[in-house]
């Protein structure tokens, strides 16, 4: 496979599970590229990968030791010595002049994930800054100093355009000038697609789970690597409904102004979701295929009544996604399925949506109990409601005996306080690390009742706020 490392071409004859981290420091001793937990939290081993579309190249922000080298193939990687020059560049010299650096060892992510973030964002944002860097933990640094930096950094740039983006990052040292050379040098690569693996494969998209939980036989097995195929692309609105490609990243449905216009809410929701480096490579048909009963997107979607397609390769097949999972990570799929998208239908004007998430810490953290609703209202009563919970029963749960005593009721003190009853007894929760059963249990009834907040009357006949 041919790739470009900061300005070098290479060609390289690898497993194509090999991971990146492994190469680059192994085989090109590109040891700013730090090695830390190997499960994608630390952000240490965060680099850019750059993909050519249209003659431009756009670059995102990963975790090296999640990432398939094979899909590093005909893409330009970027690691901490590709942006070093004679001296520091403005980033790194923001971050020495704020007190941002100590022992330096979480330094060379955190500089990758917002050089990133400088390359691809729409405007220069401090909430989006700080968010792009999230993922990236440091260790004995203080992050009011990090904060410092960020902001002296965005305040020193030229306002941002996207079309003139690299040209502006050059200009303000930032980035070398032979960035300027990297989209003839990918262009010029004619990398063919990555040879077809005879045998039984390990499908991989995002490799976010898969790498942590057998980073050992994926190195060594034939994989057969999904992100980049056409056909698990796009994200389509068509009639009344919104299809989504199984490869799209958790960090595209984020971004995508499709998907905001018809549910606003979601954007927020989908910060919750892990980390940017985590989020720029983790897929929606990875999130579903992995079946995890706490799983933020999928109880996303359970609550928009969304379907999944699932292909042979001979004949598609679409099945809701509430009958898909029938017991603790045992899905509807048969072996030689692929889920290639899921769909759900376009919400209706004045339906709400709302997801409430509970986790020891806000952010980058497994929820200890989730759930999400979507509710239509007519004249004060209930004429469509789904509702979905996570973390209380082996299954990412759709809340149906819930749903259906809701619908056609108004939603009052008493229709909610009865609701809560039925969906206690639909939900089988297990005590674990992230808490007991009747732990839970509680914490659910709270979460369904946050749904609810605002829309039901007071005993004067107002909404309650």
């Amino acid at each position: 496979m041919k790739l470009v490392i900061n300005q070098n071409i290479v060609d390289l004859e690898l497993s194509p599970g090999r991971v990146a981290l492994d190469v680059l420091r192994g085989r090109f001793g590109l040891t700013g590229v730090k090695e830390g937990c190997r499960e994608g939290d630390c952000g240490a081993c965060t680099i850019l990968l750059g993909r050519l579309h249209d003659g431009r190249i756009a670059y995102h922000s990963v975790v090296s030791c999640l990432l398939p080298i094979g899909d590093c193939a005909g893409k330009h990687l970027v690691t901490i010595e590709g942006l070093n020059g004679p001296g520091l560049n403005p980033l790194q010299q923001a971050f020495v002049d704020e007190g941002a650096v100590q022992c330096g060892f979480c330094t060379p992510g955190l500089i990758l994930a917002f050089t990133g973030w400088l390359l691809s964002a729409p405007a220069w944002d401090e909430e989006e800054a700080l968010l792009s860097i999230a993922g990236n933990i440091c260790r004995c640094t203080g992050y009011l100093a990090i904060r410092r930096a960020v902001r002296r950094i965005l305040a020193g740039l030229p306002a941002a355009s996207a079309g003139s983006r690299l040209e502006t990052l050059i200009a303000a040292g930032i980035l070398p000038v032979w960035f300027r050379d990297v989209p003839a040098q990918l262009a010029a690569l004619d990398q063919p697609p990555l040879p077809a693996v005879a045998g039984t494969t390990i499908a991989v998209a995002g490799g976010t789970d898969l790498y942590v939980q057998k980073p050992a036989r994926l190195e060594s097995a034939p994989v057969d690597l999904l992100s980049e195929r056409p056909d698990l692309r796009g994200i389509e609105i068509a009639g009344n409904w919104c299809r989504i490609g199984g490869a799209v990243t958790v960090e595209e449905m984020r971004l995508a102004p499709e998907l905001s216009a018809i549910l606003p809410p979601l954007p927020g929701f989908l910060r919750l979701v892990s980390s940017t480096q985590i989020r720029n490579r983790a897929t929606v048909a990875g999130n579903l295929v992995n079946a995890s009963p706490i799983g933020d997107l999928t109880i996303l979607l359970l609550a928009l009544d969304a379907e999944v397609e699932l292909n042979d390769g001979t004949a598609l097949r679409t099945l809701p996604l509430r009958r898909f999972y029938l017991g603790y990570k045992k899905l509807a799929r048969r072996e030689e399925e692929l889920l290639t998208a899921v769909r759900f239908p376009l919400p209706q004007p004045g339906d709400i949506f709302n997801f409430e998430k509970v986790s020891r810490r806000e952010h980058l953290d497994i929820a200890g109990v989730n759930s999400a609703c979507l509710l239509r209202m007519v004249g004060g009563v209930v004429e469509e409601i789904h509702l979905s919970a996570g973390g209380v029963a082996p299954v990412p749960l759709f809340l149906e005996r819930c749903c259906a005593y809701l619908r056609g009721r108004e939603l009052d003190e008493a229709t909610v306080t009865e609701a809560l009853r039925v969906a206690d007894h639909e939900i089988e929760p297990i005590s674990d690390v992230r808490g007991s059963a009747e732990y839970k249990r509680s914490l659910l009834r709270r979460l369904l009742r946050a749904h609810f907040t605002g829309l039901i009357p007071d005993r004067r006949g107002r909404k309650s706020r």
